[in-house]
């Protein structure tokens, strides 16, 4: 069975391999904080979508930089069957996750501003 190429695919790098000693509960949701573009056929509430700068339909940050669909209270997401695609091709321990965690451990531990776009 052939899979259908679609948009997301060519924005996120493929999802495998995933490492073994990678997890969320070890991470400071480093994923939670990256900017996501929600794609027209996403089924994402429009009060969680904002636009952006650049005239594109993005995940709406609260005052700390997170995502509004953050969950704080038990660290997840609150749309979570309703997030967007390229959230749910976000494989925790993929190679993708592991450079955002390390760009982000690196300007945390080097006192670097973080600055979100």
């Amino acid at each position: 069975m052939s899979r259908q190429r679609n948009a997301i695919d060519d924005i996120v790098p493929s999802a495998a391999p995933v490492a073994e000693k990678v997890c969320c509960s070890a991470c400071d949701a480093v994923c939670c904080r990256l900017t996501v573009v929600v794609m027209p056929d996403d089924p994402v509430p429009r009060q969680y979508v904002e636009r952006s700068v650049q005239g594109l339909d993005v995940m709406a940050r609260d005052s700390d930089g997170w995502c509004v669909a953050v969950d704080h209270s038990r660290m997840c997401c609150s749309i979570y069957e309703l997030r967007p695609a390229i959230c749910r091709k976000f494989a925790m321990g993929s190679s993708y996750c592991r450079e955002e965690r390390e760009k982000y451990r690196t300007r945390f531990d080097q006192g670097i501003e973080l600055h979100l776009l």
